[in-house]
């Protein structure tokens, strides 16, 4: 997977209005929508980010995947839902009349997920 270019966009805006996750964590999002939106940027349902983004943080951070997205503010998929409207909000991604904060609700346990296959 490719590396992502947190230099590209600050995302300061975004951060300014809601605090409460890290640009990184923004960068991170940003790059799992635009890679599954493709070139022709069809609409991504919030079951597919949700899976492509926990593949990504994975791939990335390996064992460390849930205290870096703890840190970045990140502890469930609903903060993935609520940054996905600051991200739609701030105009960087776009979504249509049937995205709603509720696809994202009770996607997967974070510790579960990002915990789990590190357990032994």
């Amino acid at each position: 997977m490719e590396e992502i270019d947190f230099q590209s966009d600050s995302f300061a805006d975004v951060v300014a209005r809601d605090s409460r996750y890290n640009a990184r964590a923004y960068a991170l999002l940003t790059d799992v929508v635009h890679y599954l939106s493709g070139e022709d940027g069809k609409h991504c349902s919030g079951e597919d980010i949700l899976d492509e983004f926990k593949e990504r943080a994975l791939d990335q951070y390996g064992p460390l995947t849930y205290t870096v997205l703890t840190e970045w503010g990140i502890q469930s998929t609903e903060d993935i839902g609520e940054m996905m409207f600051n991200l739609t909000e701030s105009g960087r991604i776009h979504k249509d009349e049937n995205d709603t904060p509720e696809s994202f609700a009770n996607g997967y346990d974070f510790k579960e997920t990002f915990l789990g296959p590190y357990q032994v």
